[in-house]
């Protein structure tokens, strides 16, 4: 299993795969720590917002700051080239791909 999930995302080595993992685990986390501070800072109270609105909004929110985050980690962890082909094929599904240069 673990071989076939290699062979399919090019990745090259087991410890590559161990430094994927772990630039999702520290990316994910610093999301969840910085999302109340950030709602806070552009002024998005759960006060002010019905529990549904509000909701949306922060998962809209800590979904876009969740992909700069990565790809933040990822270079620190030498990993950019492959977090950055896996933004690609994300921004092509989304309907983004004019974004994109290959």
């Amino acid at each position: 299993m673990i071989t076939k999930f290699k062979t399919k995302y090019g990745i090259k080595s087991n410890y590559q795969l161990i430094v994927i993992f772990i630039v999702f685990g520290i990316t994910g986390s610093t999301a969840a720590f910085i999302s109340d501070p950030l709602m806070e800072f552009i002024n998005i109270k759960k006060s002010d917002l019905n529990f549904f609105l509000y909701w949306t909004m922060r998962v809209a929110v800590i979904t876009f700051v969740y992909q700069i985050i990565l790809l933040l980690v990822a270079f620190f962890f030498g990993q950019f080239k492959f977090f950055w082909n896996f933004e690609k094929k994300l921004l092509k599904r989304i309907g983004l791909k004019k974004f994109i240069s290959d």
